[in-house]
C-alpha cells in the first residue's frame, strides 16, 4: 500500500480500518473555499516536503508518524473520489473507507496478524491488538441494511443486490510498512454501499425526535462508523505520560516539542522558557509566510507569564542585570549574539546592534562568543528570569463592599458573610513570616448611598461617613479609610457585627446599580494612590445604568451576539480599574436571570471573576463560598501589570485574545491584576522570510506590582526551528496547544461576529488543514478513503468537534443566556491544561468493591461517551467548572452504602449533594481523590450525583463530548466523517 520508508525517511503509521468509502462527489456541506482559493497547487520546490529528513535522529521529534485509516475490499473498482493505479506499487490498491459501524451476531475472531485493521510502525514497536466485534444492522430477510440515517440529508433507497455482508474481528495491530516489492497481503473482505449522491452532512442539525432522550445518550454514528476505531484523545494523553514519565524535558534552544500541558513534567530551563510559560503552536516555524497560510494552521503562541514553575524563577536586581536592546525595548536574555569581543550585541526582535555600558561589560570567549560570566547571569543564560526594579510603589489593599440593601437584610444571609469575613481576616494575621499579614484593609457598605469607614488606629471606634451623592463621588477623608490588618483587625470585627443589625433606610425595589460599588471602591483606591483587590457581596437585584444590551432574540440568527458586548460605561469603568491596577472580584448572593444587565463584564476585564450563589440557603453553597473567599484573597497576583510581547524581526503580533481591555497595539497589554492562571493568545504572522540557521525568537516581558509594592519584571523568552518544508510545520503542532488558540479566538470573536459564522470558519480552517496535509506531506499511495492525521493532532478533530457545539458557540437548550455569559469569561481565563480539561473532561472509573481502599487511578480514564459508562460501576467526570458523580443502576447495594448511607438505589438523592463522611475505605478514598481534584480547579465547585435514568442525566450528556449532544451538536465519528470528505473534495 505504502512505499517502504527510505533511509533518514519518516516513518509512516497507517492503520487499515474499515471506513465506507465516500460517495460520488455531492454538495459541500458548508461554504467552503473553491480549490484555487484554497491555494493547495504544486509548492516551490523548497516548500515541499523532502523524502528525507535532514534533522533526523532519535530524538522523538524526528520520527514521525503519519495515522492514515483505510481498508481493503475484494472487489476493486476506481473510487469515486480518487483512484490509485494498481501498477503504480506494484500491487493492486482497492478502494478504502471509513470505519464500519456493525450490530448483530459476532463471528470467530481472525488472526491478529489477520487483522484488517494494521499500523505501520518502527519494527522495534510491539504488538498491539484491541479487539472489538461488530456487525453490520441486518434485514428481515437476513440482508444487512446500507447505513445511511433516516429523516437526514436525502436518502435514496438501495437495492437489495446492493446489500453486502459485513463481519470480521476488529483489530488495532502495529507492523512494519510492506516492502514495495512485496503484495500486501490480502485482507478480510469489508465493504459498505457507498452513501447516495448529494447527500448532506450538517454537524449542527438538532438531532431526530425519539433519536436521542436525556436519559439515554446516543454515541451511534449517522453513517455507520465506529466510535470506538477512531482516533482517542484518552490514549494520546496515556501515551505522552508514558513517554515522559520519570524524564526530565529540557528546555534549551530551538527546543523540540515538549510533553502535553495535561503531562506533568519537570523541566530544566536551559535558554529556553518553561513549556509552561511560552508554549508555541508549533515549534518549527514555517520559514515563508506562504507556506505559514499553505498549512491553514494558526501560527502563535500561549502566554502565562506569571505560571508558577516547578523551580524558582531566578531573582535578580536590575541595576545588576544587563540592560536589553536599546532600539525596541527587549529585555536580555541568550537569544542576543555578541559581537566585537563583547561590546556590542544583536537583538533578533529588531535586527539592530546596541552597545554595553561599561559597567556590564565582559569579554567573550570560543567560537562561538559568549560572555565569560554567562553561567552566572540568568539573563545570559536561561530562557525565565525575574528582575527587582530599585523604585517601590504603594502595597496593594484588600477593600470589601457589602451590599446592605433591603433585600439583602430580609434575605438573612449577612450574618454568615460577615462571619466568614471575620475568619478570613483572622487567618490573614495568623500568617506569621509572610508579609501578607500586614496587608492594608477597608470596608465599605452600600445601598443606593455609600457608607465608608474610618478604621484609624487613633479612633475610639470607627466611624461611618455617608456619601449620597454618587454619581460624582468624591472622599470626604482619606487616613482611615484603608489601614493595616494588624491595626484595625478589632475595630473591622465590631463593624462586622453590626452589619446583620442595620436597618433598611432606602426602598431598593428598582434595584442597586452594579456600577455603584465598583465607583466607590475604585475612588478609595485612586484617593490613597494604590491597587488592590475589590471584593464585593452583592445581593439586591442587578441593574446597569446608561446603555444595555438587551438579551431579546438572543438565540435567533439576527443577533446573536450582542449580549457578550459590554456596554459603554461599562468598559469606560473598567479601564479605568485597569489604570489604577483594581482588581473586582463580585459575589452575587441573590439568584435573578440577566434581563440587560450582567455584572460580569468588570470582573473578567479587570483579571477578577464573578461568583454565583443561591441566596446561601442550602450549605453547599455556604461552603463555596468560603472556599471561594479563601482562594481570591490568597492567590498570588501582580498588580497593574503590563504585557509585551517581542517576536523576531521577520514576524509581527496580529493579534492577541485573552480576558483583558484590548488597547491599541495587540503586542502591547495593561492589565489591572495577572495571576499564575493568567493566560493570552498571541497570533503572529510573517512580515519577510525567517532565516533557516537563525530560527525565531518571542519573549513576554510582564512588569507588575507585587503584593507590597514591589515592582518587578518577569522575562520569557521562547526559540523555535524554522524550516523550509512544510511537513516539519505540521509534525511540531500539538491539538492541545490549538484547542486552547481556537478557543480564546474564537470566544473573543463572538463579541462581533455571529457564532454561524464562527462555527463555519472554525470547521473550514481544520478541513483546509487536512487538505493541505493530504496534498503535500502524504505519500502518493494515499487513496482518497483514507484518513490522514499527524501523528501529534490525532485528537484535534474530537477537541474542535467539542469547541464546535459549546455552550457559548452553539446555544443551548436550556441553557440560560446568564449561563452562557458566565462560561464564555470563565473558558476564556482558564490556562491550557483547564481548556483541555473544560472541552474533554476526565471520565474517571471508580472503585466498585465496598472494601476498596486504594485511591482511583487517574491514569485509567476513559473516553467520554456514554458506551463507557457502565450499569454497575460509578463514574467521575472531573472538569474545571464541573465535577459529576454517575451512579448506574445496577450498583451492588453494598458499594452504595459504603459511599451514600444507603443501599437502595431508588432512594438515593440526585442533584447537587455532599458525601457522607463515612470511615469506609470507599468513602475515604473517593473523597480524597474529590478533594485533590478540586484543589486544581479555579473555582470551588458542587458535587453534582446523576442517577442513570434520571433527568437530570442530560447536565452529563453535555460532557460526553464524543456522543451527540443534547443542543444538536454532532458526535465526533460524525464530524470526522464530514471532515475527511469534504478535505477530499477540496483536492479534486
Amino acid at each position: 500500500m505504502m512505499d517502504a520508508p527510505a533511509p533518514n525517511q519518516s516513518q509512516l503509521w497507517a492503520i487499515q480500518n474499515g471506513w465506507p468509502p465516500a460517495g460520488p462527489p455531492g454538495p459541500l456541506c458548508n461554504p467552503l473555499p473553491s480549490f484555487q482559493q484554497l491555494g493547495l497547487g504544486s509548492l516551490p520546490h523548497r516548500l515541499q516536503a523532502s523524502g528525507s529528513d535532514p534533522a533526523a535522529s532519535s530524538d522523538r521529534n524526528n520520527v514521525y508518524y503519519d495515522v492514515q485509516y483505510t481498508v481493503h475490499s475484494q472487489q476493486s473498482f476506481p473510487h469515486p473520489l480518487h483512484t490509485v493505479p494498481a501498477t503504480s506499487r506494484g500491487a493492486n490498491v482497492p478502494p478504502c473507507s471509513l470505519p464500519l459501524l456493525n450490530e448483530g451476531p459476532q463471528p470467530a475472531p481472525l488472526h491478529p496478524t489477520h487483522s484488517p485493521y494494521q499500523a505501520s510502525s518502527p519494527q522495534s514497536q510491539p504488538l498491539h491488538t484491541y479487539p472489538g466485534v461488530l456487525n453490520a444492522p441486518r434485514s428481515p430477510t437476513g440482508n444487512h441494511l446500507p447505513v445511511s440515517p433516516p429523516g437526514i440529508g436525502r436518502t435514496v433507497p438501495q437495492p437489495a443486490s446492493d446489500w453486502v455482508h459485513v463481519g470480521s474481528s476488529v483489530g488495532y495491530n502495529h507492523h512494519k510498512v510492506a516492502s514495495p516489492a512485496s503484495p500486501i497481503q490480502q485482507q478480510p473482505h469489508w465493504m459498505l454501499s457507498a452513501l447516495p449522491g448529494g447527500t448532506n452532512f450538517d454537524p449542527n442539525a438538532a438531532p431526530q425526535e425519539g433519536s436521542l432522550t436525556p436519559q439515554s445518550p446516543n454515541s451511534e454514528s449517522r453513517y455507520g462508523l465506529d466510535p470506538k476505531l477512531l482516533p482517542s484523545a484518552v490514549k494520546v494523553m496515556e501515551e505522552d505520560k508514558a513517554e515522559w514519565d520519570g524524564r526530565v524535558f529540557v528546555s534549551e534552544r530551538l527546543s523540540q516539542l515538549p510533553p502535553l500541558a495535561t503531562t506533568p513534567c519537570v523541566v530544566e530551563d536551559r535558554g529556553n522558557a518553561s513549556p509552561s510559560a511560552i508554549r508555541s503552536t508549533t515549534y518549527c516555524v514555517p520559514c515563508e509566510g506562504q507556506a505559514a497560510l499553505l498549512s491553514r494552521l494558526p501560527l502563535g503562541a500561549l502566554l502565562t507569564p506569571l505560571v508558577q514553575q516547578t523551580a524558582p524563577v531566578p531573582l535578580c536586581r536590575d541595576t545588576d542585570c544587563v540592560v536589553g536592546c536599546g532600539w525596541c525595548g527587549a529585555s536580555m536574555c541568550p537569544e542576543m549574539s555578541w559581537q566585537d569581543c563583547g561590546q556590542r550585541f544583536y537583538c533578533p526582535f529588531c535586527g539592530k546592534l546596541s552597545e554595553v555600558s561599561w559597567q556590564h561589560y565582559q569579554p567573550t570567549k570560543g567560537p562561538a562568543g559568549v560572555r565569560v560570566d554567562e553561567d552566572r547571569r540568568p539573563e545570559l543564560s536561561l530562557g525565565s528570569y525575574e528582575k527587582l526594579h530599585s523604585e517601590k510603589g504603594e502595597a496593594a489593599a484588600l477593600l470589601l463592599a457589602i451590599d446592605v440593601s433591603a433585600s439583602a437584610l430580609r434575605g438573612g444571609h449577612l450574618e454568615f458573610v460577615t462571619q466568614q469575613i471575620h475568619t478570613l481576616l483572622a487567618s490573614l494575621k495568623r500568617q506569621e513570616g509572610r508579609r501578607s499579614a500586614d496587608v492594608r484593609v477597608g470596608l465599605i457598605t452600600y445601598d443606593s448611598r455609600v457608607h465608608l469607614y474610618d478604621l484609624g488606629p487613633h479612633l475610639s471606634r470607627p466611624h461611618m461617613l455617608v456619601v449620597t451623592e454618587t454619581e460624582d463621588l468624591q472622599l470626604p477623608v482619606r487616613d482611615g479609610l484603608l489601614v493595616s490588618l494588624t491595626d484595625c483587625l478589632d475595630s473591622m470585627n465590631s463593624v462586622l457585627q453590626l452589619i446583620p443589625q442595620f436597618s433598611a433606610e432606602s426602598d431598593d425595589s428598582g434595584g442597586v446599580p452594579i456600577q455603584l460599588p465598583v465607583r466607590a471602591g475604585l475612588a478609595v483606591l485612586q484617593g490613597l494612590k494604590c491597587p488592590g483587590k475589590l471584593l464585593i457581596f452583592h445581593s439586591a437585584a442587578l441593574i446597569e445604568t446608561g446603555n444595555t444590551n438587551s438579551s431579546s432574540g438572543f438565540f435567533g440568527a439576527n443577533k446573536p451576539k450582542t449580549i457578550f458586548q459590554p456596554s459603554d460605561q461599562a468598559i469606560s469603568l473598567a479601564k479605568e480599574c485597569v489604570r489604577q491596577g483594581c482588581g473586582v472580584h463580585m459575589f452575587v448572593l441573590s439568584q435573578q436571570d440577566v434581563g440587560g444587565a450582567w455584572p460580569g463584564h468588570i470582573p473578567y476585564l479587570t483579571g477578577g471573576a464573578l461568583h454565583t450563589y443561591s441566596y446561601l440557603q442550602g450549605e453547599l453553597d455556604r461552603e463555596r463560598l468560603g472556599a471561594d473567599l479563601k482562594r481570591v484573597v490568597e492567590t498570588d497576583t501582580g498588580f497593574a501589570a503590563e504585557l509585551r510581547i517581542f517576536v523576531s524581526k521577520d514576524l509581527r503580533v496580529s493579534g492577541c485574545y485573552g480576558l483583558f481591555v484590548p488597547g491599541p497595539s495587540p503586542g502591547h497589554i495593561t492589565m489591572a491584576t495577572v495571576d499564575e492562571r493568567t493566560t493570552l493568545a498571541a497570533e503572529l504572522t510573517h512580515s519577510r522570510a525567517l532565516d533557516e540557521a537563525r530560527g525565531a525568537a518571542i519573549q513576554a516581558v510582564l512588569t507588575y506590582s507585587s503584593q507590597t509594592g514591589e515592582r518587578r519584571t518577569r522575562v520569557h523568552t521562547l526559540t523555535l526551528r524554522c524550516s523550509r518544508h512544510l511537513q516539519d510545520t505540521f509534525r511540531n503542532y500539538q491539538a492541545q496547544t490549538l484547542l486552547t488558540f481556537y478557543c480564546k479566538k474564537m470566544y473573543c470573536a463572538v463579541l462581533e461576529r455571529p457564532l454561524q459564522e464562527l462555527r463555519e470558519e472554525l470547521q473550514t480552517d481544520v478541513t483546509e488543514a487536512l487538505a493541505s496535509y493530504r496534498k503535500h506531506c502524504c505519500s502518493s499511495s494515499v487513496s482518497a478513503g483514507q484518513l490522514v492525521l499527524p501523528q501529534f493532532l490525532r485528537a484535534l478533530p474530537v477537541y474542535v468537534n467539542s469547541l464546535r457545539k459549546s455552550e457559548v458557540l452553539l446555544p443551548g437548550l436550556r441553557s440560560s443566556v446568564h449561563q452562557r455569559l458566565q462560561q464564555h469569561c470563565q473558558v476564556l481565563s482558564l490556562d491550557t491544561c483547564g481548556t483541555v480539561r473544560h472541552f474533554y473532561p476526565q471520565l474517571l472509573p471508580l472503585p466498585r468493591s465496598a472494601d476498596a481502599s486504594e485511591p482511583p487511578n487517574l491514569e485509567e480514564a476513559l473516553r467520554c461517551t456514554a458506551a463507557s459508562l457502565e450499569p454497575g460501576a460509578l463514574y467521575l467526570i472531573h472538569a474545571p467548572l464541573a465535577l459529576l458523580l454517575w451512579v448506574g443502576s445496577q450498583v451492588p447495594a453494598c458499594t452504595l452504602s459504603a459511599l451514600f448511607n444507603t443501599s437502595c438505589f431508588a432512594s438515593l438523592p440526585s442533584g447537587e449533594t455532599k458525601l457522607p463522611a463515612l470511615e469506609t475505605p470507599l468513602s475515604v478514598s473517593v473523597r480524597s481523590l474529590i478533594d485533590a481534584l478540586s484543589s486544581q480547579a479555579p473555582c470551588a465547585r458542587k458535587l453534582l450525583v446523576v442517577k442513570q435514568g434520571d433527568t437530570c442525566e442530560e447536565v452529563l450528556q453535555r460532557h460526553l463530548v464524543e456522543d451527540k449532544s443534547p443542543n444538536g451538536g454532532a458526535s465526533y465519528a460524525d464530524f470526522l466523517y464530514h471532515l475527511h470528505v469534504n478535505s477530499v473534495r477540496l483536492l479534486q
